[in-house]
């Protein structure tokens, strides 16, 4: 899981608006010698003359604009040394701290002087919240993530939180181990966000999938890896989504491995020695081979296969995939008659699949159809999906959909489906051809 990070501090902070300076008024001059009213009010908050000559905002900020900071750091040390300070006066101290450690990167000052700030009780009120979203920053930044989900919540609870301040709040959850809460507070984040029809980050469903798989949330987890699929594809969550999502779950049946494997062959940019040579295999063992070929020749391409301790079977398994191939080509049109003569679909299905192999979709597609129209199959599903393919791989991507939307079977097949509709709904989904 990688590490979470957020904006650099300096920039937050010019940001809110925590370089400047408060206004000072000091002693000598906090109120007129004839405004005798003013006893009846309180006296105004005031910095003693001797303090403000070293906290004078005239005197620093042609300092800070130099970066002389060493001089600010020299105020700042005497300031320090002032005995018996007001609130006020320590007010305005922390925020000439926060200046300076925000200039200078010295994230303990910072933490300490937003610390001071917040509990000066000088702070205005609107102040408070972009205030305590710093500190509880300093503080997530330092790894201190109970006093960083402290701070958050409050936020929160103040009814000042922001989205940023909610995505801090998850992540300092999952950051300090508590994958329950991470995933309790990303879950609605993510139905808002799919519901107004916007797009998840990557890294807030890399969280909720990370935390649904510590806490052992195997439905939140899939959930995850889905829309992973579905918005950020990648060879990793693709097979990751088939394993646990199909081929896993209870109740596949072995039968449909092979229209896994076609899914995975379509759905990843790179399939394993293994992947390529099993659906190599059964398509060869399924009577299609021009599919065999299709899948050798990729796995040759890729550089996956023709090399290693298997090198020579490989070779020999392309060899019998490109004859059988080639035989294919010549002798296919033959087994239309028996096809449609026999008393169940099932050998219209084949034969229209070996059409779609050899990129004969309309062809392939019609044998498809008039085997389903026929009947008498031993799965009609997975008739349906095998035509869902056949649509896809023409490029008809609605025609595709609605026909996988209607695999309703199990054992696998009304999950491939399923994931075959999520392939097709990203734009770098199969549309075209098989590789």
């Amino acid at each position: 899981m990688s590490q979470f990070r957020f904006a650099r501090l300096a920039l937050m902070l010019a940001a809110i608006g925590l370089n400047a300076a408060p206004a000072l008024m000091h002693g000598a001059h906090a109120q007129s010698k004839d405004a005798a009213p003013a006893a009846a009010q309180p006296p105004a908050d005031t910095v003693r003359p001797e303090l403000f000559k070293l906290l004078d905002p005239a005197q620093i900020k042609p300092l800070m604009d130099a970066k002389n900071y060493g001089e600010i750091q020299t105020r700042v040390t005497q300031a320090e040394a002032f005995p018996d300070k007001t609130p006020y006066e320590s007010y305005v101290l922390n925020r000439m701290k926060l200046s300076l450690a925000s200039a200078t990167s010295n994230d303990q000052m910072a933490t300490g002087a937003l610390e001071g700030i917040l509990a000066s009780g000088k702070l205005p009120e609107a102040d408070k919240a972009n205030f305590t979203q710093a500190l509880a920053t300093y503080y997530y930044n330092a790894k201190n993530y109970p006093k960083a989900i402290e701070l958050y919540k409050q936020i929160q609870a103040g009814g000042n939180a922001s989205d940023a301040v909610n995505s801090a709040l998850i992540r300092s959850y999952y950051l300090s181990g508590d994958y329950a809460s991470a995933l309790k507070a990303q879950t609605p984040v993510l139905e808002a966000q799919t519901k107004a029809g916007k797009t998840p980050s990557q890294e807030d469903l890399r969280l909720y999938a990370s935390a649904a798989n510590k806490v052992k949330d195997d439905a939140a987890y899939l959930n995850g890896l889905e829309k992973l699929a579905a918005y950020y594809p990648s060879d990793d969550f693709w097979s990751d989504l088939i394993s646990r999502g199909i081929v896993r779950k209870p109740g596949f049946a072995d039968a449909n491995i092979t229209n896994v494997l076609r899914l995975q062959f379509a759905a990843v940019k790179e399939l394993s020695p293994e992947g390529y040579t099993e659906l190599a295999e059964l398509a060869l063992k399924d009577g299609f081979p021009s599919e065999a070929k299709k899948v050798v020749d990729a796995g040759f391409a890729a550089n996956v296969l023709g090399k290693g301790g298997n090198a020579g079977q490989q070779r020999q398994l392309r060899d019998r995939a490109t004859k059988g191939a080639a035989d294919d080509a010549k002798n296919i049109a033959a087994g239309e008659a028996s096809a449609s003569k026999a008393k169940n679909g099932a050998g219209l299905v084949n034969l229209g699949w070996a059409y779609v192999t050899m990129d004969q979709y309309d062809k392939g597609i019609g044998f498809i159809e008039q085997g389903i129209a026929k009947g008498g199959l031993k799965s009609p599903d997975e008739a349906k999906l095998r035509l869902g393919m056949a649509y896809a791989h023409a490029g008809k991507k609605e025609q595709a959909i609605k026909t996988f939307e209607t695999v309703k079977a199990g054992g696998g097949l009304s999950d491939t489906a399923k994931y075959w509709i999520l392939l097709l709904n990203h734009p770098s989904g199969v549309t075209t051809v098989l590789k």
